[in-house]
């Protein structure tokens, strides 16, 4: 049975910032480290987060742990509406449905929230358990990388 968690934060810089960091792979590679560290199945780091596309890495859990292949499936990337929302999971983790919704707040600061559906079967208490320690986690070096 799938769960949802949710975190929230409000970000020390505009939304155009907060959108122009959320587009590179070197922001995720920085925001999810050491909890997670994720490398491009294919080697390239050159990648363009975009609707329809699906991305693959491989995902270690605090830079050691080999947890498979974690593919990622972009569904909406709306600069628009400022949100954007993939299906992803891995081996482990079959279901992890992530949205990230932003909405500005003046010119110096954004509201950012995260929202995840997690189903790994048995293991998915344990997983959310992890999961609210990884959102938690990124979203303090989510606030340390737009100062």
């Amino acid at each position: 049975m799938s769960r949802v968690i949710v975190k929230s934060s409000v970000f020390p810089a505009g939304v155009e910032a907060v959108w122009e960091k959320l587009q590179n792979l070197s922001s995720l590679q920085y925001v999810a480290a050491p909890f997670a560290a994720f490398e491009p199945a294919d080697g390239r780091n050159d990648l363009i987060w975009s609707c329809g596309e699906i991305f693959r890495f491989r995902l270690r859990l605090f830079g050691l742990l080999s947890f498979g292949v974690h593919t990622i499936r972009i569904v909406t990337f709306d600069r628009e509406t400022l949100t954007i929302y993939s299906n992803e999971g891995n081996p482990h983790v079959p279901v992890w449905n992530h949205r990230i919704s932003l909405k500005p707040l003046g010119s110096n600061h954004t509201q950012y929230k995260d929202e995840v559906e997690i189903d790994a079967g048995w293991k998915t208490a344990f997983v959310c358990l992890w999961a609210k320690l990884f959102y938690a986690h990124r979203q303090r070096k989510w606030k340390k990388l737009l100062k």
